[in-house]
């Protein structure tokens, strides 16, 4: 958080709990004021900026979400959390409609509602910086749809201005679905081939007996069913860049066809005699570990160190936890435009539990599930209920039925750890079966929403 200390508007009209709530904001180093009139923080939203509003809904005069809707539109930036102890379902998706960042049930627990308030503070600084970021982008770097501010990523665009001026061959390394191709193509593009093709071969997707004549096309009659001359791919990107993609998967015959390609730039099509010279640019890319597949036979050797001249590691989304915020709302902007909704936030709870999650299918994974979610989604906000959480069941699919050892009661237990473990079990298959919905599943546990909130922060269980 910034040197700033935040600015905090408390609005409800019970004087007890307004003091209270104004003694423990004060005693975490906040400025705080009160109201206990809706009216009365209407007109002092419109006098005072305030970095974070906590406003009862119901209050004596007008209703709680009037005062959200008057914070909203004096500075949008402003972070608002409702309270109410006649909180529901319907009011809390009302409230996160008009923009409210959380809303929290009463009676509430001090330490969670003291979490919440400083979480959201932090995201409120994060949210600005990245706006600030975002617009340096904007100016400054063009990568085409490459979206990331973290400093592995600026370290992989500080690379890309390096490397795009020059002839020399790239290889790029990193796991499915990090976004290799985008790097590719940003490289041609801030180079002097720009103008001219690019042209991407993935080289996992065709089948062996065809990849020789894609590369480097054919001679009428060469083969069962050449019934014409055809130009290969190299030919076809003379002048411009060829980016092989998953270039660990062409066999040991191609690999020698390719070196001749990659070293002289010249090639015979498939029952040709005359060799075709051509200019390319070569970019590779694989997810596996080539120089590893150098040392067990199964890659050239003379090929991988032409090919990897220079090296650009691509971090996995794990590895760069903070742009999954920027990628998920950059994801919900282009799909609720193809599927024509105005679906422009996602909560913070929602994050929160992507953030838990390590996307073993990286960005690729992101994006399918912000598209479903996008299509699912019955309201203007991506809620934790709104999205096609199969990444939750995956996060918590260690459940199981707990079997108390009692037997083994003589050689001592901790009985503490037995019970949290029980509990544990209970409340991630509720989670499952409610497909995290907690209000349900505190139903189903005979519990309140306030109660399994706190059982859930006590086990480590994300929210």
């Amino acid at each position: 958080m910034s040197d700033k200390i935040p600015h905090l508007l408390i609005v409800d009209d019970e004087l007890s709990m307004r003091e209270l709530l104004e003694y423990m904001m004060v005693r975490q180093g906040y400025r705080v004021l009160s109201a206990g009139r809706g009216r009365d923080a209407v007109s002092m939203i419109q006098k005072n900026s305030f970095d974070l509003i906590l406003c009862d809904i119901r209050l004596g005069d007008i209703s709680g979400l009037d005062v959200l809707r008057a914070a909203k539109k004096h500075n949008s930036d402003t972070v608002v959390i409702m309270i109410s102890a006649y909180a529901s379902a319907e009011t809390a998706v009302e409230a996160m409609n008009e923009g409210a960042y959380d809303y929290l049930p009463k009676p509430f627990d001090n330490n969670e509602l003291r979490q919440t308030i400083k979480k959201a503070l932090e995201l409120k600084t994060v949210e600005q910086e990245k706006k600030n970021i975002d617009d340096n982008l904007k100016k400054n770097l063009h990568f085409g749809h490459i979206v990331g501010n973290s400093s592995k990523m600026q370290h992989i665009y500080e690379m890309i201005l390096q490397v795009a001026k020059t002839r020399t061959n790239i290889l790029i390394s990193g796991e499915s679905g990090t976004g290799k191709e985008l790097i590719a193509r940003a490289i041609h593009e801030q180079s002097g081939r720009k103008d001219e093709p690019f042209v991407a071969v993935n080289c996992g997707g065709i089948p062996e007996t065809l990849i020789e004549s894609e590369l480097f096309g054919h001679k009428k009659g060469s083969f069962t069913g050449a019934s014409s001359d055809k130009k290969g791919l190299f030919q076809t990107a003379d002048k411009g860049t060829v980016f092989l993609d998953e270039i660990g998967e062409v066999s040991h015959h191609i690999q020698v066809k390719l070196l001749r390609a990659v070293q002289e730039k010249v090639f015979k099509p498939v029952g040709s005699n005359e060799d075709i010279a051509v200019d390319v640019r070569i970019i590779c890319a694989t997810n596996r570990n080539l120089e590893k597949e150098v040392i067990e036979g199964r890659f050239r050797e003379d090929l991988f160190y032409r090919l990897n001249v220079i090296e650009i590691k691509v971090p996995p989304l794990r590895e760069r936890k903070e742009d999954l915020r920027i990628l998920a709302q950059h994801f919900l902007d282009k799909y609720s435009r193809e599927a024509n909704k105005e679906i422009t936030k996602i909560s913070s709870y929602a994050i929160d539990l992507l953030n838990k999650y390590d996307f073993p299918g990286n960005i690729r994974e992101l994006e399918n599930l912000i598209e479903r979610s996008v299509a699912l989604s019955m309201t203007n906000i991506i809620l934790p209920d709104s999205l096609a959480i199969s990444v939750y069941k995956k996060k918590h699919t260690h459940t199981q039925n707990i079997q108390p050892d009692i037997e083994n009661i003589a050689n001592g237990v901790d009985l503490d750890a037995v019970l949290e473990d029980i509990e544990r079990a209970y409340i991630l298959k509720a989670l499952e079966l409610t497909s995290g919905k907690k209000n349900r599943t505190a139903k189903l546990l005979k519990i309140n929403t306030r109660s399994l909130r706190y059982r859930m922060d006590k086990l480590g269980i994300g929210n």
